[in-house]
């Protein structure tokens, strides 16, 4: 690609929010280049980026906005929603979320832009909070323990049936699937299965069901259509065979009804939206699943555990096989390696502030409503089907249900259309007196006009039997926050123990934690974004209908594909999707038995356990010593396996942090087996601008958007993950149940749902639109120069303290470095462990460990951080340096030193000193840190002794008491 000088962005005398967004101002892009020794940008990406991937024509996407124009331009999209009342149901309702936990948890970037925490020491704020959500859980399911959440209620389903497939005694094949579970959650199940091999059975639990037959089955409590039944006989008929049951229930009903782990279940799965998380036309919301304390060690996800810290004192850290992807491979259960953890702080905020009595007091002021609705809807003579409920009815309106639904619909009220006879009404916490009476008149408006809803019956329906008797929440945690003021303090201490990107720089490589701009963030609390249903009818939605058509199309121009899917809700997810469309493929031309995927030995784990679960076999496939894939070998397995060949898998630019110079005879050799190409998408942050991955060789990419495109991490979700395509195959791209034209190019050859929304996680996509909308093209190919500059700039500057492992032609490096501390830890016995805790006493999150490669630090500064926060970092790294070069030179002793004591506490202030080294080296080793000193709350969290006492609940009601004291 002939290199183009980059057009000054400012535009008149506005300014532009590229030179925002981008840190290094450009006299400091100038010092930068002149230390690594390149005159400007553009010879850098030419030393850097291989000539032959470099793209041949820039990036064709509308000029860049202002923040005002950007807000002024969605605003206008968003204005082309209608915002109904949604009485759909189906797994989505209206909530209120506190105000309090809007402004401070999810309008906030102290919790919106904090990391997934591998680090626990600097994480101990959100761990709280999701140790609450997994109290809650537990409590309300009736089981004993629960994970930190799954990515939506479908998905969780799906997870439930290959989790009850791997521990099962039965040897049944099937697994049966509850014909009144929702759609979604059906269609997803299906998916899954089908390149499982696992045949699935779908009907009455109390009429087809022979436990004989099933190794597990999914029960929905209550049912879609609203109906509570007793399902004791058909978990027990399960149980009875050894099979597993799973069910899929709601939070707010648990409060009345009594919880499924009561009656017999093994797993309980669904979704948190209720719980104070808008229904975002899909998403994102935290799905919840818990099991037995028998199965901990196979449930999917991740599991906040209770260990103990250096000094003895509780701490809180990620338990058990929360990144068994890397650990397991092409052997894990499951492709998750993240959750929804910002939604699920919400929800369980959520709970704290409401609190047992006030749950329960919303659960029973909707139900009550309900009950008065089918009081109302029998005076006025309409036909409800449903005797016991929680908050559902169906009615039976005989060949009336679509003129019905369009009176409805005119009287700004959607209401389920299950058949041609019947409509679907569910009531939820924004429901009141006027909504039913709203609702009464669709069915006869002059009679409900006369209707005296005070003489109407609202005795409940719900049968003595399946009424709740155990209690619920009674931690104190529970309790405590019932004022705004005492609930505001609450997030207040919780957020200040942690680090996030308002605090200081992430250096983690692989994760790409840009800034997260105040303007993209806005809009996702817009109504008009916020509260619409995802199966809200396709007039109501033209403005998200709009976004989606300008953010697939400016993907498209981005990355070269010719088709786009937004359904994928995380990256694993992008990845499944798009291995499955792959499959799909080879199986539509006859090539049904092409399941073999070759996987280089450097990828992320996902990538193995993705195949799996795309039914094909992992070939790994060696890197050579400079951590390029070994062409040879790769060569050498395709051509083994060309028969059967599906896919190669590839990350690019590599897991290592170069540009590879032969991925397009990587590519080759796999088209020219019959093969496909999946690029992991996990580094297209160093390639938009610059190269396109479809013109690079890739038949399929997905797309983080919660990395290249802003989306915040949350600390550790949401996320997105997009699929880009070729458009041969487009046809197999997802589809959906409930909404039509989600897959525009062929429905019928669809691999179908892989996410229980029509578009994923629609609600944060207008953060992508606000960042390309106001970077632009020249702005977004800046961006990825000055990513490559400043990880350029940080291994020139660590270079000569610490090894870069991994360099490309010239000596160059991609958007992350790789940093070796073998020879340290040889040396001294210092590991890159004792490295990361120390970075904390300098008021920094540490790099990712450990990964690709053992004992080696990945560092990726983003385009994002200014010169002066790169300068902070690489001091702080080069003064840790000196630290080892004391141990080193025997001046330090290799056991009792500041690293292996680290992270330093305020507590060790208190007291006498018995340590080798001083007290200002331990809290303050360098002078700007007595600015703005970050406390870790915890000293090193005891892993091992987290997994051998193994505690996933609230800790006692002593445990707070003492630290009070």
């Amino acid at each position: 690609m002939p290199l183009q000088t980059m057009p000054r962005v400012e535009r008149d005398n506005r300014e532009s929010f590229v030179s925002r967004h981008i840190g290094p101002r450009e006299d400091e892009i100038g010092a930068m280049l002149a230390a690594i020794g390149v005159g400007s940008l553009d010879e850098l990406i030419e030393r850097t980026v291989p000539a032959a991937i470099r793209s041949t024509r820039p990036l064709d996407l509308p000029p860049a906005r202002t923040e005002a124009e950007a807000l002024a331009a969605l605003r206008a999209i968003a204005s082309r929603n209608r915002v109904c009342t949604s009485l759909i149901g189906m797994g989505y309702y209206g909530t209120h979320t506190p105000a309090v936990i809007l402004r401070n948890v999810l309008e906030n970037p102290g919790w919106y832009t904090a990391y997934t925490p591998y680090q626990a020491e600097v994480s101990q704020g959100r761990l709280e909070a999701l140790l609450n959500y997994q109290q809650m859980v537990a409590d309300l399911t009736g089981m004993e323990l629960a994970n930190a959440s799954l990515l939506d209620e479908a998905t969780a389903a799906a997870e439930a049936m290959t989790m009850a497939h791997r521990i099962t005694k039965s040897k049944a094949s099937a697994f049966f699937v509850d014909e009144r579970c929702h759609p979604q959650t059906i269609a997803v199940v299906r998916t899954r299965a089908h390149y499982l091999g696992i045949p699935i059975q779908v009907g009455d639990p109390l009429a087809d069901l022979d436990g004989k037959t099933v190794f597990g089955a999914l029960f929905q409590y209550p049912a879609s259509d609203g109906a509570i039944r007793d399902l004791r006989p058909a978990i027990e008929a399960v149980r009875q065979a050894n099979g597993i049951v799973a069910v899929a229930a709601d939070l707010l009903a648990l409060t009345l009804l009594t919880p499924p782990g009561e009656l017999g279940a093994d797993i309980v799965l669904g979704s948190a939206q209720r719980f104070g998380v808008p229904m975002g036309y899909g998403g994102p919301h935290a799905a919840f699943f818990a099991t037995r304390d028998a199965y901990k060690r196979s449930m999917p996800g991740r599991i906040i555990g209770v260990s103990v810290d250096s000094r003895g004192k509780p701490a809180l850290r990620m338990a058990l096989q929360t990144r068994e992807q890397h650990i397991r491979r092409e052997k894990a259960t499951s492709n998750i390696c993240t959750a929804q953890v910002l939604l699920a702080v919400i929800a369980g905020f959520y709970a704290v502030y409401h609190g047992p009595e006030g749950l329960t007091r919303i659960a029973r002021r909707v139900h009550g409503l309900t009950c008065l609705l089918a009081s109302g809807l029998k005076a006025l003579g309409v036909e409800v089907e449903t005797e016991a409920f929680f908050d559902t009815l169906t009615v039976r309106v005989p060949e009336r249900a679509h003129e019905l639904l369009i009176v409805a619909r005119d009287a700004g009220i959607n209401l389920r259309h299950v058949d041609a006879d019947r409509l679907g009404i569910s009531l939820d916490e924004t429901t009141d007196h006027e909504v039913v009476r709203r609702v009464l008149a669709v069915f006869d408006v002059e009679h409900a006009k006369r209707l005296d809803l005070a003489s109407l019956d609202d005795t409940t329906t719900i049968p003595e039997v399946f009424r709740r008797g155990s209690p619920f929440l009674t931690h104190p945690v529970f309790h405590r926050y019932r004022s705004e003021t005492e609930m505001l303090r609450y997030l207040r201490k919780l957020q200040g123990k942690d680090i996030a990107l308002d605090r200081a720089m992430i250096p983690l490589g692989s994760c790409t934690m840009k800034l997260n701009a105040t303007a993209e963030m806005i809009p996702i609390t817009w109504p008009e974004f916020a509260h619409l249903h995802p199966f809200a009818p396709p007039e109501q939605a033209a403005g998200y209908q709009a976004l989606f058509h300008d953010l697939e199309a400016w993907l498209k121009e981005i990355t070269g594909f010719d088709a786009v899917s937004l359904q994928p809700n995380a990256g694993s997810q992008g990845e499944y999707a798009g291995l499955l469309a792959i499959r799909a493929w080879h199986d539509s031309r006859g090539d049904r038995a092409r399941d073999v995927c070759l996987i280089p030995s450097s990828a992320h784990g996902t990538n193995p356990a993705s195949a799996v679960m795309a039914g094909m076999r992992v070939v790994v496939v060696g890197c050579d010593a400079n951590g390029n894939i070994d062409l040879a070998d790769l060569e050498a397995k395709a051509e083994q396996h060309k028969e059967r060949l599906a896919a190669l898998m590839v990350t690019y630019p590599s897991t290592h942090g170069v540009f590879e110079e032969g991925i397009k005879d990587i590519c080759a050799i796999v088209h020219g087996r019959g093969g496909q190409v999946y690029m992991d998408g996990a580094n297209l942050n160093a390639l938009v601008g610059l190269a396109r991955p479809a013109e690079i060789g890739a038949d399929v990419c997905h797309m983080n958007l919660h990395k290249t495109f802003c989306i915040p991490h949350g600390g550790g979700g949401p996320g997105m993950g997009p699929i880009g395509v070729k458009a041969h195959l487009a046809p197999f791209l997802p589809n959906h149940p409930v909404v039509t034209g989600v897959n525009p190019y062929d429905r019928e050859h669809s691999v179908g749902a892989v996410s229980a929304a029509p578009w994923g996680s629609a609600a944060i996509l207008p953060i992508s639109w606000t960042y390309i909308a106001m970077m632009g093209g020249p702005g977004l190919t800046r961006a990825t120069q000055v990513a490559i500059l400043n990880a350029n700039y940080v291994a020139r500057r660590l270079a000569p303290h610490y090894p870069v492992v991994y360099t490309g032609r010239n000596g160059m490096v991609a958007h992350e470095c790789i940093i070796d501390i073998r020879g340290i830890k040889e040396a001294t016995g210092i590991t890159a462990e004792d490295i990361a805790k120390r970075l904390v006493d300098y008021g920094f999150h540490a790099p990712t460990m450990s990964w690709p490669v053992p004992e080696t630090m990945m560092i990726e500064p983003t385009e994002s951080e200014s010169l002066a926060e790169l300068d902070r970092f690489c001091e702080a790294m080069i003064a840790i340096r000196e630290e080892i070069r004391a141990i080193e030179q025997g001046r330090a002793d290799r056991v009792d030193n500041v690293l292996k004591h680290a992270p330093h506490t305020a507590e060790l202030l208190m007291g006498e000193w018995h340590r080798p080294y001083a007290k200002e080296q331990a809290f303050f080793p360098v002078p700007a840190i007595r600015e703005d000193k970050y406390w870790p709350p915890v000293g090193r969290v005891d892993n091992a002794y987290g997994d051998r006492h193994l505690v996933c609940s609230c800790p006692p009601i002593e445990t707070y008491q003492q630290a009070a004291e």
